[in-house]
């Protein structure tokens, strides 16, 4: 898989919806230890945990997803396609290097599915490193 400086190395990262992100990134480091590794203004943060990663994102505390990242997004998409699964939004590039794109399964839970194109550091989309 190739590496992007805006995703951690982590094959599947929680994504978790909090009312008040800074709020939610502070607690979660004193409380667990978690070290942010890059944030986007007020509405998005990005933990290292371990070797692992927990993005923390702008919503309803009972908002979440599991993002996977997988190594062909369109392949993939077309598979979860034949398979059944609802598109919730197709394959598309996104300016952080990833081709990402989510689905439902059958119990509603959702997945984003995230293929990096292209090594993108966090200034240049926006976001803010906090770890080389």
């Amino acid at each position: 898989m190739d590496e992007n400086r805006s995703m951690p190395p982590s094959d599947v990262i929680p994504v978790l919806g909090y009312p008040d992100v800074g709020g939610a990134v502070a607690w979660l480091g004193e409380a667990f230890g978690f070290r942010v590794r890059w944030q986007a203004g007020g509405h998005r943060a990005q933990l290292a945990v371990g070797s692992g990663a927990v993005v923390v994102t702008e919503a309803p505390g009972d908002a979440a997803t599991i993002m996977v990242r997988i190594a062909d997004a369109d392949a993939h998409h077309a598979q979860a396609h034949r398979a059944g699964a609802t598109i919730l939004s197709p394959p598309t590039d996104q300016p952080y290097g990833e081709r990402q794109y989510t689905a439902q399964d059958p119990a509603g839970h959702r997945w984003t599915f995230s293929e990096t194109i292209a090594d993108v550091a966090p200034e240049a989309w926006g976001g803010r490193s906090f770890e080389p």
